[in-house]
């Protein structure tokens, strides 16, 4: 996935507010729930303070990386929010990379970096007291480095009882090996951004159903790994396309708030000439009843970008998995 997300004009369209205090989604003990949470804004804390922990079972705090030295700076809140999802037993994971990462990042994967660069995520690991950690190179980033890093990892995680986990997309899983999916106790399929604002000519849905489906059965049956190690990717954003290759990006809750009865559709024509397309109520609950029969869990990118009370696709997929 390319992670191009311009932070919507300060609109964080909370998880939480006004939904039914369910028990976690683990109403199916063995369903996960991961949501993904970008610290990076100034607002972070009160953002996790109004997420419904109660209908997630891991978190990831994207994305937390070094410095160009390889020194990860301190981070005075990631503590608060790791103690807000502890309290509603939730695992909390550092996501480390991202679909921009800077460009030295890969340097600490050669072979002189990687075991210092694996030590100073341990120490972080350490430090907030994180459940685990969660691999998030993509593209070129998973180089000739990448499996060797993995497995480096995931011994002293593994070690301390900790998760190693991974963000993958079928669009680079030539350059993800068999040894590098065996080490992690579960990974994120990144079932969207199929087509984007870097692909201004290819207007069109860009997480539909049949790609759900279609990412894994590759995963699954092509590169045989246990559907209870999946997670079914899911959107709360939209793209939208319009004349003159222009395009958008609009959070879910920015959509059905600006145009009502979007909910109910995957798509919705713009008040400037735009069609945005997005994944609707409808589509979320039968992706989530999909991953119920054919994964271990879903993961949603990204918590913020949620629209509020009974309109809610977290509640939406917390209703899937609790009815069954």
């Amino acid at each position: 996935m390319r992670k191009i997300f311009f932070v919507l004009c300060g609109c964080i369209f909370l998880v939480a507010a006004g939904q039914t205090n369910h028990d976690k989604a683990s109403a199916n003990s063995h369903f996960r729930t991961v949501g993904y949470l970008m610290v990076g804004r100034s607002n972070v804390l009160a953002a996790a303070q109004k997420i419904n922990f109660n209908a997630l079972t891991h978190l990831n705090l994207a994305f937390i990386n070094p410095d160009s030295s390889g020194n990860f700076k301190g981070n005075h809140v990631l503590q608060q929010i790791i103690q807000l999802a502890h309290t509603s037993h939730v695992k909390v994971l550092m996501s480390i990379g991202g679909g921009n990462i800077p460009a030295y990042l890969t340097k600490f994967l050669t072979d002189d970096n990687q075991q210092v660069f694996i030590k100073n995520i341990l120490a972080e690991v350490e430090k907030y007291d994180f459940d685990g950690v969660d691999v998030d190179f993509e593209g070129d980033a998973v180089n000739s480095n990448y499996s060797k890093f993995v497995i480096g990892l995931a011994r002293p995680i593994t070690a301390r009882h900790k998760l190693i986990t991974a963000a993958v997309a079928t669009w680079f899983a030539g350059s993800v090996t068999d040894s590098a999916l065996a080490a992690f106790d579960f990974i994120n399929v990144m079932s969207y951004d199929k087509t984007g604002p870097w692909q201004p000519s290819k207007p069109g849905p860009h997480a539909p159903y049949a790609m759900a489906v279609s990412d894994i059965n590759y995963w699954h049956i092509t590169r045989g790994v246990d559907k209870q190690k999946l997670n079914l990717g899911l959107p709360f954003y939209g793209y939208g396309f319009g004349a003159n290759n222009t395009t958008s990006e609009m959070g879910f809750g920015k959509i059905i708030a600006a145009y009502p009865g979007a909910e109910s559709t995957d798509s919705v024509l713009l008040h400037n000439g735009q069609t945005m397309y997005y994944n609707g109520i409808p589509t979320i609950k039968s992706k989530a009843a999909f991953a119920l029969q054919q994964t271990g869990g879903v993961m949603i990118w990204e918590l913020t970008q949620d629209a509020i009370g009974s309109l809610s696709l977290l509640k939406s997929i917390t209703d899937v998995v609790e009815a069954k």
